[in-house]
């Protein structure tokens, strides 16, 4: 039985930066060289960074992602890596027009290709293309209609991209079909919460389903809204898991394979499922020969990483969403208005363990409503964490406007949070901070913020995080420091006391809202499980409860298209995957 050492490599690329990711795919290239492997693997569209949105649609960015892949190929062998095969993502294009979509020949593609010996050898496009959630690939990409299928070492390794394998048939079916020894999945997956088990199980059906082991690749890091976790993993017929890589890091994962030899002489051109067509690529000089070889020294233990807790897994997709949009958009350093409540104290959290405490800004800004404890949890934040802090009272400000206007009610207490937002903006603009905005998931639900004030900002870490889980967040960091040895970020009173926008003399949030557990739950069921006002009600929810949640969400959805991106770790955040119109009668639910 051949044995294939492979290695998958599960990298961070940057959208449109094609120089960077080439000079990381001949980077991780050599490292597998060094580890002996014989087979490497990147994941999809890694050369022009995942996803692309409309630039797939500018002919001059296929045709420079085509051109980068050709110039890769003769990079890696100029470097003496030319013998060992590298399968990755680019950008191309179709050589055909399709008819049933109306495309013309040229079409972009969300495609693979092989590279050996300084040639790409074979190229093939993603089958099935997704079309819901954050994904409108349909929009971009014509699909392909080959299983291609690489022999390698005397081993039939069939390819397929990401949607692939998410759907019923197809290159999975087609796998079988052909008796491949090995299928191999190159993958920009998106976190959400779960999603490992959900990959898990999907990667071990698959792989029955094929009758052979599965190789799954994902990116990690983040791009906009989306944040990738990585989780690459292989899984053998019987779904035995033989590698896992851990979640939210950089990783070459290599293992060694023992695969069945390939005895199929299926001619290229075989029709298959789904009405794939079979495109094969020799890539063995002599197959009986390679069929008894292995490689040259015996490999380590496979890694098989654990898996992180939910509020792990939760925060380091929050840290890496926020690391990846400062870091990627050119900025050093990050501003935050603290004032002393847990969602500000829990995004500078995030953002001194994304980008170090040397390159976080805060500012308390008090008024007459801010009680002295929320002043001093925000200064005590800063001498935990050893962030930068000033504080600038907006009183001046305030006074000075009251006396022009004479505001009263919700007029005064917006006033309040606009001139925190203005003075943001302008420390912004002065000393070149990106602000991050502190909103959480169950205030953008429900429109609990002011447009132009706590709403300002280039990023919000916490955006798709319902404030429940803010708490449950700020406990677990804190315990995390504890196991430590280190100081715990956020003060016990920031986590304990109610919460307080402070806005007006002892106000908390249940004068306005319901109990946030209360909340949160039918808002799950309601953004998250698109039920109706009355499914919610016959769940066993106080109707006038839900009818005033049901309302508070429709009329908000002006607000929530002007707040700025923030990292989706649920499975139906606000933004891409909830499209909704803002000129709205419908109330039922």
């Amino acid at each position: 039985m051949p044995n294939l050492r492979l290695a998958l490599s599960q990298i961070d690329p940057t959208v449109g930066d094609l120089a960077r990711n080439a000079e990381e795919v001949v980077r991780r290239t050599r490292q597998a060289a060094g580890a002996g492997a014989q087979l490497v693997a990147f994941p999809e569209l890694v050369l022009t960074g995942y996803p692309v949105e409309d630039l797939a649609l500018r002919s001059s960015f296929v045709e420079a992602s085509r051109t980068a892949l050709v110039e890769l190929a003769a990079r890696l062998a100029e470097e003496g890596l030319g013998e060992l095969p590298v399968v990755l993502g680019y950008l191309g294009r179709s050589e055909h027009a399709s008819a049933k979509l109306g495309r013309p020949a040229g079409s972009p593609q969300n495609c693979a290709a092989v590279l050996h010996r300084g040639e790409v050898v074979t190229r093939f496009a993603k089958h099935h293309l997704p079309n819901y959630g954050v994904f409108d690939e349909y929009r971009y990409f014509v699909p392909g209609d080959q299983l291609t299928v690489v022999r390698l070492h005397g081993v039939d390794v069939a390819l397929a991209i990401c949607e692939d394998i998410w759907q019923d048939g197809g290159r999975v079916a087609a796998a079988r079909e052909v008796a491949a020894g090995l299928l191999l999945v190159i993958n920009g997956s998106p976190y959400e919460r779960n999603k490992d088990d959900v990959r898990l199980e999907l990667v071990r059906r698959r792989a029955a389903e094929a009758g052979c082991t599965l190789a799954y690749v994902n990116m990690v890091g983040a791009q906009d809204e989306l944040v990738f976790d990585g989780d690459s993993i292989v899984v053998g017929a019987d779904g035995e898991v033989l590698a896992r890589a851990p979640q939210f890091e950089e990783r070459l994962l290599v293992l060694d394979l023992d695969l069945p030899a390939a005895d199929s002489n299926h001619t290229d051109g075989l029709l298959l499922s789904d009405g794939l067509h079979l495109v094969r690529a020799e890539l063995d000089d002599e197959v009986a020969e390679a069929a008894t070889g292995g490689p040259d020294e015996p490999g380590a233990a496979a890694e098989i990483a654990p898996r992180l807790s939910d509020e792990a897994e939760i925060y380091a997709a929050l840290v890496s969403g926020t690391r990846a949009y400062v870091r990627k958009n050119g900025f050093e350093s990050v501003l935050i208005g603290l004032s002393g409540g847990i969602d500000s104290a829990l995004v500078a959290a995030i953002a001194v363990d994304a980008i170090g405490a040397e390159n976080v800004h805060c500012v308390s800004m008090p008024s007459r409503y801010s009680s002295q404890h929320s002043r001093d949890d925000a200064a005590e934040l800063a001498r935990r964490t050893g962030l930068n802090f000033r504080t600038v009272p907006i009183a001046p400000m305030f006074d000075a406007y009251m006396a022009a206007l004479n505001l009263t009610g919700l007029a005064e207490e917006n006033l309040q949070s606009r001139l925190r937002g203005t003075l943001l903006m302008a420390i912004s603009n002065q000393e070149g901070h990106i602000v991050l905005a502190p909103g959480n998931k169950s205030e953008l639900a429900v429109g609990y913020s002011t447009l132009y004030g706590d709403s300002v900002g280039a990023y919000g870490p916490i955006k798709d995080v319902y404030k429940s889980l803010i708490f449950r967040l700020a406990r677990w960091r804190n315990e995390v420091a504890e196991e430590r040895g280190e100081v715990p970020p956020i003060p016990e009173n920031t986590i304990s006391k109610p919460p307080s926008a402070e806005l007006r003399p002892d106000q908390v949030d249940s004068d306005s809202l319901p109990d946030y557990d209360l909340l949160d739950t039918v808002l799950d069921l309601y953004v998250e499980g698109d039920q109706g006002r009355d499914a919610i009600v016959a769940a066993g929810f106080d109707a006038d409860v839900v009818d005033r949640i049901v309302r508070l969400v429709d009329t908000a959805e002006y607000k929530r298209r002007q707040y700025p991106p923030g990292p989706k770790i649920s499975a139906k955040g606000f933004g891409r995957d909830r499209r909704l119109p803002i000129t709205n009668r419908w109330r039922r639910g």
